[in-house]
């Protein structure tokens, strides 16, 4: 190289300082530099570490001295959660990928396989940790993070008069839908009323936060009677007073009434119905009866108990039919339910660059989080460069990405895509806010299986500020 034009540093071969870590956690997989007020330091993924049972993966700070003594010291960023989800942090891999911020000191640590509960599903959308300069977590990242289906608030309307016999059946059949819900954080929320001739909460939206903890709550629910079956007053009971206590903002409203099909205030059903409407609320029944359509139960007397068969019908207003599995799944496809976001990072001026190698069908995604909020490209966007026809193939764009600073000075992100068509391909954008990329130029690997865009790094040999060659890495 010549003088002028770069400057050079020799590499010590003779008294090297050896970070010794474990071997299992693959400490050294990352490894990134962090200037503390002149304290030198290395910033070292680990993305097998363990935190207690779990695989998590973690970071560790290693002190940059003399003393051959020196121990590096876990962070213990496995151990940050997000809160209302259902989170699963197992093989996790954190510190996957790290990105420093020369302008604050900070950092980010990623961890793309962390993935949260939906349904029966389990989504990898990545999940990263920033940490200030004096190694102390700040805040979550997680774009990619879209709220389940099973984003509910359900109301049970269960019907506690004389006429209802036995109540054990009541509560098997109670329990046996229960169970049927995924209840937990950032899904389903469970509240019980009975009613007769009163209306009770049995328990709140937000009292138990498991399928386990309701079923076992709602197993002690005792009969409370009563003369009359007000069904209306229940409802009205449920819409106007229930979904207050522990209901979520945002979450969808369920009301299921499971009732013998008697009411002793049947004027005011419309009336009640027209207000859960207004509300937003679904509403289901669920009938309790025996005997024929023509016998004793039919229209029992106040002291007479009606044998429980439970039977889907409908009530004025409501679907006709009933199923635990209405709520069972969630078959909405978000497009980044399998991000693994955090796969790469790279931060720039105004936010942070993450690639998501599994997003749209492994077709891959860059996503960009800001101080204003999280920029997400449509797939659309991409469609230029990553044609429809292939998009079987998983290009897995975002596996790298970084920046370069154009002879107009200005910013344009560089990703990778080492997969697209077996080849490789790196592209040179700008992301808007408006959710559209400009592409301006794709650069195509010729060797196939050679993983072409694997690796990017950009240089500005003059050091003028503007990026003179662009490095792709093609490792097969």
């Amino acid at each position: 190289l010549s003088p002028g034009f770069s400057d050079t540093f020799n590499i010590d071969t003779k008294r090297p300082k050896i970070i010794a870590g474990s071997k299992e956690a693959y400490f050294g997989y990352t490894v990134q530099q962090h200037d503390i007020g002149g304290k030198k330091w290395l910033v070292v993924g680990a993305p097998y570490e363990t935190n207690g049972q779990q695989k998590t993966g973690d970071v560790y700070k290693c002190p940059v001295t003399s003393d051959s003594h020196s121990n590096c010291t876990k962070l213990n960023l496995g151990r940050v959660t997000l809160s209302n989800v259902s989170e699963r942090k197992d093989n996790m891999r954190l510190g996957l990928s790290l990105a420093t911020n020369p302008k604050d000191n900070s950092f980010l640590a990623c961890s793309p396989l962390w993935s949260h509960e939906c349904g029966s599903s389990y989504y990898t959308t990545g999940m990263c940790s920033r940490v200030n300069s004096n190694f102390r977590f700040s805040k979550t990242v997680a774009p990619a993070l879209q709220r389940c289906q099973t984003y509910m608030d359900i109301i049970i309307v269960l019907d506690g008069s004389n006429s209802i016999y036995p109540w054990v059946e009541v509560q098997h059949f109670l329990i046996n839908i229960l169970k049927k819900f995924y209840i937990g954080p950032g899904q389903i929320q469970v509240g019980v009323v009975q009613y007769g001739e009163d209306v009770v909460h049995e328990f709140h939206l937000n009292d138990y936060r498991s399928v386990k903890d309701v079923v076992a709550a709602a197993s002690h629910i005792e009969q409370r009677g009563g003369t009359e079956t007000r069904t209306a007053y229940g409802i009205e009971f449920a819409r106007s007073e229930a979904f207050q206590k522990g209901g979520r903002k945002g979450a969808k409203r369920v009301m299921i009434v499971i009732t013998d099909g008697e009411s002793h205030d049947s004027p005011d059903l419309e009336k009640v119905i027209e207000e859960s409407e207004k509300d937003n609320v679904t509403r289901y029944a669920v009938a309790v009866s025996g005997g024929g359509s023509d016998g004793p139960c039919k229209k029992p007397r106040r002291s007479q108990q009606c044998p429980v068969h439970p039977n889907a019908v409908g009530l004025a207003g409501q679907p006709t039919s009933f199923s635990p599995s209405t709520f069972a799944g969630n078959e909405i496809s978000f497009g980044l339910e399998m991000s693994q976001t955090g796969f790469s990072s790279h931060v720039v001026e105004d936010g942070i660059l993450l690639g998501a190698v599994g997003a749209y069908d492994w077709n891959g995604a860059v996503l960009k989080e800001t101080s204003s909020g999280k920029v997400i490209p449509l797939r659309e966007s991409y469609l230029q460069e990553f044609p429809e026809e292939l998009k079987n193939h998983g290009a897995y764009l975002g596996y790298t990405v970084s920046s370069v600073i154009s002879t107009k000075r200005e910013r344009i992100y560089v990703a990778g895509a080492p997969r697209f068509n077996h080849t490789g391909k790196v592209i040179i954008f700008t992301m808007h806010s408006n959710r559209n990329l400009t592409i301006h130029q794709a650069l195509k690997g010729e060797q196939i299986g050679s993983y072409y865009g694997s690796e990017i790094n950009s240089l500005d040999v003059n050091g003028d500020g503007v990026t003179d060659v662009l490095l792709v890495g093609a490792p097969m």
